[in-house]
């Protein structure tokens, strides 16, 4: 089992949702991406290691869930301004996505 926390620390973490509006590559990165993603109120600008899961065009316009007060951290050259959450098990990923339509910047309690 892993180390439990409380809801206070749970609900200190700013989950949004958001979508992904554009996608490219990091220059010379194998395994990165540069995502702009729309979370209501601005675009956020996050990198992620997402090249051996998604295409490019398979990201743009997906609806993910952003951990928004994440500290930016500069990756390959890049500013992260978020993170985004997947479930990974051995060789398999999958973007966290709602199951609905809701806007940009709804809070994931």
């Amino acid at each position: 089992m892993s180390d439990e926390v409380s809801y206070k620390e749970f609900k200190r973490l700013d989950i949004r949702i958001g979508t992904v509006v554009e996608v490219e590559r990091v220059p010379g990165s194998d395994k990165l991406y540069n995502m702009r993603v729309d979370v209501g109120d601005e675009v956020r600008q996050i990198v992620t290691g997402l090249v051996d899961w998604y295409t490019a065009d398979e990201l743009e316009g997906k609806v993910i869930a952003v951990v928004m007060n994440l500290k930016p951290a500069k990756i390959f050259g890049q500013w992260s301004y978020g993170m985004l959450l997947a479930a990974e098990k051995e060789e398999h990923l999958s973007l966290l996505t709602v199951d609905r339509d809701i806007p940009n910047g709804a809070k994931v309690t």
